[in-house]
């Protein structure tokens, strides 16, 4: 997760540039409301567009992991989409719960986090440690090692 923030952290940046130079923003408050939409949709389509084609994000490949859809070819579109939404069951219900109680500093961190730890033990629930995004959406996590690239001989 920390190499894939490392990588996002590109696609946020870029993306929050180009918003405040097409709104002409001057302030990170400005449009919040947008900005989070915009955010949320541009980080959908990145992670559902690398999982439906090839199964793997940047960091994915390096960690070599993949992404599947038992007894399908590839990831369909709406599991794709499906585990996206899924997956922000990760920090949503401690962010709601924050709000709701109107948390904030360390209290609302520590919910986060501990919202966090929960969801991860949730693997043990599960014969084949899966996480629950991917048993909700029916995909799954899997070792991928790709196969070697054979060099052509070299002509004498």
């Amino acid at each position: 997760m920390l190499y894939e923030a490392m990588l996002l952290f590109g696609v946020v940046f870029i993306t929050s540039w180009l918003f405040d130079t097409l709104t002409q923003s001057r302030h990170a408050l400005t449009l919040r409301h947008t900005r989070q939409v915009l955010l949320f949709v541009v980080l959908g389509v990145y992670f559902v567009y690398f999982w439906t084609h090839g199964g793997q994000t940047l960091a994915m490949k390096t960690w070599r992991i993949k992404l599947i859809a038992p007894g399908r070819q590839g990831v369909p579109l709406p599991r794709a989409v499906a585990r996206y939404l899924f997956a922000w069951l990760w920090f949503l219900p401690a962010l709601v719960i924050s709000f709701a109680l109107h948390l904030s500093g360390w209290a609302s961190v520590l919910l986060v986090v501990a919202n966090m730890a929960l969801w991860a033990l949730a693997i043990t629930l599960h014969p084949d440690r899966q996480f629950l995004h991917d048993r909700f959406s029916g995909t799954r996590m899997i070792e991928f090692t790709p196969p070697p690239i054979l060099k052509k001989p070299k002509k004498k």
